[in-house]
C-alpha cells in the first residue's frame, strides 16, 4: 500500500471493538492464531467498515442499504493517497476539490478524500437510493456537511454534463467504474471471489453490488472510452480526470483513445497485498 496509509498494518480489532462493539461477535482467532472475520459475510465486512470509520476516521455513524457494495476502506485509501501525489506534482495540497463520478450508496471516497486531506468533495450518481444513502452517511457526522456535497445525474447519457456546474473547477475528477458488461459476468465474478477465499459457491451470492455498481453495456472499457470521450468538454474546469482500471488489458485501447483526442495521460500503479490494480490519469 501506499506508504501514507495508515491500514498498512493488520487490523486492531480489540481497538476497533472499543469504537463500535457489534463487530466484536463477527471476529474470531482463525488457524493461524490471527483475529479476523469472515470476509465472505457482508454484515460481518459492514461492522467492520462501521468500526474502522468511527475509529480512523471519527466518523459518529455510516451505513449502506442491503444489497449495495460495502467497499475495502484501505484500498479505498489508497486512490485517495495516489491522487494526492499526483496533485503534489503539480505543486497544489491547499483548497482542493474534487469530483467522485459513482459515488454509491457509500460515499467512501469522498469521506476518506475530507477526513485524510481536508479536500472538498462532490459525489455523484445516477442511482437516487445511492444519491440518498450518500446523503444520510453525510449527515450522519456533522462535521462533513460543509465539505461534500451529492448530486443526482438524472441522464444516464451523460457523465459530467449535469455534475460539474458553470463557473466550477476541479483539481480533480475519480472513478471506481462498472466493471462486468452484464449480470451474468458479475456474477461469475462473484462465484470467483468465493473460490479464492475457500468458501462455497453455492452460498448466496452476497458480496453486494447493484446493477449500475457492477456492470454496464459494454463493460469497464466502453465507459472509460465514454468517459474520456466527454471529458473533452470540461477540459477547462478539471486539473486531472482520473479513473480506476480493473483490467489491465484494456489499458491499450484507453491510451489510444486519449492519444486521438491529445490528452496528456499516465498509470499509476498501486498494490494491495497480493492485488494489483491501477488508475489512468489525463489531462488536456
Amino acid at each position: 500500500m501506499h506508504s501514507k496509509n495508515k491500514h498498512n498494518s493488520i487490523y486492531q480489532f480489540d481497538k476497533l471493538i472499543e469504537n463500535h462493539n457489534p463487530l466484536s461477535k463477527y471476529v474470531f482467532v482463525n488457524d493461524y492464531n490471527t483475529q479476523t472475520i469472515d470476509f465472505s459475510n457482508q454484515k460481518a465486512v459492514l461492522e467492520l467498515n462501521k468500526a474502522i470509520l468511527k475509529h480512523h476516521y471519527n466518523l459518529t455513524d455510516w451505513s449502506i442499504p442491503e444489497g449495495y457494495l460495502c467497499p475495502p476502506i484501505p484500498g479505498r485509501a489508497d486512490y485517495i493517497h495516489y491522487i494526492s501525489d499526483l496533485l503534489s506534482e503539480d505543486k497544489l495540497s491547499t483548497n482542493i476539490k474534487g469530483l467522485d463520478i459513482g459515488v454509491g450508496a457509500n460515499c467512501i471516497y469522498p469521506i476518506l478524500a475530507n477526513r485524510i486531506y481536508n479536500w472538498k468533495m462532490v459525489g455523484a450518481d445516477i442511482n437516487k437510493t445511492a444519491v440518498i444513502s450518500a446523503q444520510k452517511n453525510i449527515e450522519a457526522t456533522p462535521s462533513l456537511a460543509d465539505n461534500i456535497e451529492i448530486r443526482h445525474q438524472t441522464d444516464n447519457a451523460n457523465i459530467f454534463k449535469g455534475i460539474v456546474k458553470k463557473g466550477e473547477h476541479y483539481q480533480f475528477t475519480m472513478c471506481n467504474p462498472p466493471f462486468h458488461s452484464s449480470e451474468k459476468e458479475a456474477q461469475k465474478g462473484t462465484l470467483r471471489k468465493l473460490k479464492n477465499i475457500g468458501k462455497d459457491t453455492k452460498l448466496t451470492l452476497n458480496f453486494g453490488g447493484q446493477s449500475n455498481e457492477l456492470w454496464c453495456n459494454g463493460g469497464e472499457a466502453l465507459f472509460i472510452k465514454r468517459m474520456i470521450k466527454q471529458s473533452v468538454e470540461f477540459k477547462h474546469q478539471v486539473g486531472w480526470f482520473t479513473c480506476l482500471v480493473s483490467k489491465k488489458d484494456n489499458l491499450p485501447k484507453l491510451y489510444k483513445q486519449l492519444s486521438k483526442l491529445k490528452a496528456n495521460y499516465k498509470t499509476i500503479e498501486m498494490t494491495q497485498g497480493q492485488k494489483q490494480s491501477r488508475f489512468i490519469a489525463w489531462k488536456f
